[in-house]
C-alpha cells in the first residue's frame, strides 16, 4: 500500500530548516490542521504576535474576570487572514464553529470560545492564534523535497507545555538531534 504525503501530513508538524533566513517561516514550528489535493492550511505555533489578550478581548468587546491572562501574546498564526483569530485547543466542547483536526486536537474560530476562556469555562489547553498559513496543492510537498522542512509527530506537551520560545527547537529533539546545528547548506545526498 502506497502512503501518499497529502495524507501523512495531516496533524503533523512541520519544522523550518535553519536555511529559511529572511523568509516569513525562519525558525517556524507549524502546525498541519489540513493536507489535502487542494493544499495545506497549517498554523505557526511559536511565534508571538504584538497582540495580547487584552488587546484581542477589547476589539471584541469580551469582559475578563482572569488578569492573568491579559497580558499573554497571541501567536502570528502565518500570513493568511491575519485579521481572524483562532484558537486550538484540547477539550472538545459545543463551541460554535468547531472542527476536530487530530487526536484530541480542535480548531475553533468563534467568539464563545474566547468569552470562556476569559472568564475560565474554556479548555484547560490552547492557543490564541492570528491568522494562518497556507499553501496551494503540491506547493508544500516541493518544498519539502527542497528541504525547506522537517517533519514530526505532534506532542501535546510541546504545543502546550513548552514555552512558545523554545518549540522550534524542541521539535528538532523530538527527531533526536539539535536543529540548530545543522548546516545552512542544502541538497541531496
Amino acid at each position: 500500500m502506497t502512503i501518499h504525503l497529502a495524507t501523512r501530513l495531516a496533524h503533523q508538524l512541520l519544522i523550518a530548516m535553519p536555511h529559511l533566513r529572511g523568509d516569513v517561516f525562519v525558525k517556524s514550528l507549524v502546525y498541519v490542521c489540513v493536507h489535502d489535493e487542494s493544499g495545506v492550511m497549517g498554523l505557526v505555533v511559536n511565534k508571538p504576535s504584538s497582540l495580547t489578550l487584552a488587546d484581542l478581548f477589547e476589539q471584541l468587546n469580551i469582559p475578563c474576570s482572569r488578569p492573568e491572562l491579559l497580558t499573554h501574546h497571541v501567536l502570528d498564526g502565518g500570513p493568511v487572514q491575519t485579521n481572524i483569530a483562532l484558537i486550538l485547543h484540547e477539550e472538545a466542547s459545543n463551541w460554535q464553529s468547531t472542527q476536530a483536526v487530530g487526536n484530541n486536537l480542535y480548531l475553533t474560530g468563534s467568539k464563545d470560545i474566547l468569552e470562556a476562556i476569559a472568564n475560565g469555562r474554556g479548555p484547560r489547553n490552547y492557543l490564541v492564534i492570528r491568522g494562518y498559513a497556507g499553501w496551494s496543492g503540491g506547493q508544500l510537498e516541493q518544498e519539502i523535497s527542497q528541504n525547506s522542512w522537517l517533519t514530526a509527530d505532534v506532542k501535546h506537551t510541546l504545543l502546550f507545555d513548552t514555552p512558545y520560545y523554545a518549540r522550534w527547537e524542541n521539535a528538532g529533539k523530538l527527531l533526536g538531534f539539535n536543529i540548530k546545528l545543522l548546516t545552512d547548506q542544502v541538497g541531496h545526498s
